[in-house]
């Protein structure tokens, strides 16, 4: 077992003995097969409190179905997954899930377009959920600050009026990030935030996610190189499902494994 999982006995004995871990998220010997393709064979991955990690991996590597085994979109046949310590995400269902404090963006913005960009910060902050809640009720008493806080944090201060539909596609990607960060989420979900972006948007989303970890967890996946260059951060390399290669951005793209299957392609 990983030092990074302690066995903590209770008192009905050592056949019921709670799981703890230090980490934010606990990932062991994860197994997912669909119709006889293994699509995860045995993945272990470990993420602390406030880390920003950049997953990549040819296409088939696992990743997505990593990200959906954390979220709660595929029950895995086998493994561990702990958030915050001790909630075994294995036993939760996808609210549930959400509700623990981890969010989740897709490669395609996904915004209220018709709304302003304030009013999208504003349906997603994090509240009472009622059969009325849009822009009614205890969102009307938000302090404006809380939001423009948000909107400043994802470089759309300026555009606070204006119809989410006008945005670039990049600025839609960020006014998603911020509706994600409205929920005040402990972990990060993204998936392949640069896709189509120029290259100043590109450079821009490095620097938010950037400035988004530490107070939040991030785990992103990208394919985009340079981007995760510029991350600077720790990287995950996956292929057929399980870890192939972790550490520094140097030192994964000089790993031979991962030049062969990866970056050599």
């Amino acid at each position: 077992m990983s030092a990074d999982l302690l066995e903590r006995p209770d008192a009905r004995g050592p056949a019921n003995r709670k799981r703890e871990t230090d980490a934010l998220l606990y990932l062991d010997d994860l197994r997912v097969t669909f119709d006889g393709y293994k699509a995860l064979r045995g993945l272990s991955l470990t993420l602390a409190r406030g880390e920003l990690r950049a997953i990549i991996g040819p296409n088939g590597a696992g990743k997505t179905t990593m990200m959906d085994c954390i979220t709660g979109k595929t029950r895995p046949d086998g493994g561990i997954a702990l958030f915050d310590g001790t909630h075994d995400l294995l036993r939760s269902d996808e609210p549930a899930i959400a509700d623990l404090g981890i969010g989740r963006k897709f490669q395609k913005p996904t915004v209220f377009e018709s709304h302003t960009v304030a009013d999208n910060i504003l349906l997603a902050l994090k509240g009472p959920r009622a059969a009325f809640a849009s822009l009614f009720g205890w969102r009307n008493r938000v302090e404006a600050t809380r939001i423009d806080s948000l909107l400043e944090t994802v470089g759309l201060l300026a555009h606070r009026g204006r119809p989410a539909a006008d945005l670039s596609h990049g600025q839609k990607q960020w006014l998603e990030i911020g509706m994600l960060l409205a929920q005040d989420p402990k972990l990060l979900l993204v998936d392949e935030p640069v896709a189509g972006m120029t290259d100043a948007e590109t450079a821009e989303t490095a620097r938010l996610l950037r400035r988004i970890a530490g107070e939040h967890a991030v785990l992103v996946v990208e394919h985009d190189m340079h981007f995760v260059r510029d991350l600077g951060c720790r990287v995950t390399c996956l292929h057929e499902g399980a870890v192939l290669a972790e550490g520094s951005i140097d030192a994964v793209s000089a790993d031979p494994r991962v030049v062969e299957v990866y970056l050599g392609r």
